[in-house]
């Protein structure tokens, strides 16, 4: 009897060894990603939605992408058939949740469903810099521009602007560029992702002269020529860019 008692005893105790690997590797995996949940990305060709696109092709993430090719009314009409209080684009549908506001909405997927990726530590030298890129994209250098091209459509300048213009927040990415590879530290980042848009709006939309800041102009060839960049193009413009706006016609003089 002894016996018996003895083998079952060692058998328990070879059964919970067996067990404890297993509990050790699910407490490891505390705090890792997220499963991913559905995501939709509502879109306009050519727009700030394509930086979401971009962002889940760079991560390999599975998503759906709605719009009607080469028809920016019947895509809004997407948008808009939503419900939600803010009608623009990217809006992006995670779950039952509506959001707004591509920078936002890069680093909620990045936190939630990528933690690590495209993104410095935050406790590496690189982040405060990658931070500030991410919200300089629109924050100071998107507002500018746009804000410059209206004035400039509609009244031609003759001189700078004493205060900060198109050419000074462009300016201040290419003396960055001048020292560093990229924006968000010593890697392609989605700080990276972010900054391809206003730059392209500032050369494209003629509010400077390209020729005057060769480092973004190398850096546009790095980041285009990503495979992810190549597969969001097709995925999300297939036909280019659809109501192209109009390029300024004027600017004032350089201070370069």
């Amino acid at each position: 009897m002894l016996r018996k008692i003895i083998v079952k005893f060692a058998i328990a105790i070879t059964a919970l060894v067996a067990i404890a690997p297993n509990t050790a590797t699910a407490q490891s995996h505390e705090g890792a990603e997220m499963a991913t949940p559905d995501i939709t990305i509502y879109h306009l060709e050519g727009r700030r939605s394509e930086r979401v696109v971009w962002l889940m092709e760079e991560l390999g993430l599975p998503y759906q992408l709605e719009y009607v090719r080469g028809d920016l009314l019947a895509s809004m009409a997407q948008v808009r058939a939503l419900g939600h209080e803010m009608p623009m684009v990217p809006t992006v549908v995670i779950e039952d949740e509506i959001l707004v506001e591509s920078g936002a909405i890069i680093e909620l997927i990045l936190a939630r469903y990528a933690p690590g990726q495209l993104a410095p530590a935050p406790d590496s030298e690189h982040y405060a810099k990658h931070l500030m890129w991410m919200h300089y994209a629109e924050g100071s250098l998107a507002a500018r521009l746009f804000s410059d091209y209206r004035a400039w459509r509609t009244n031609p300048p003759t001189q700078r602007s004493r205060l900060v213009d198109s050419e000074a927040v462009v300016q201040f990415a290419e003396n960055h560029l001048a020292e560093h590879q990229w924006f968000g530290g010593a890697d392609f980042s989605s700080a990276d992702i972010m900054m391809l848009f206003p730059l392209d709006v500032a050369t494209n939309l003629n509010l400077v002269d390209v020729d005057q800041f060769p480092n973004i102009a190398a850096w546009k060839e790095r980041v285009t020529a990503r495979p992810a960049y190549q597969r969001m193009l097709a995925a999300a413009r297939p036909d280019g860019i659809i109501g192209r706006l109009p390029p300024v016609t004027q600017r004032p003089p350089s201070e370069r």
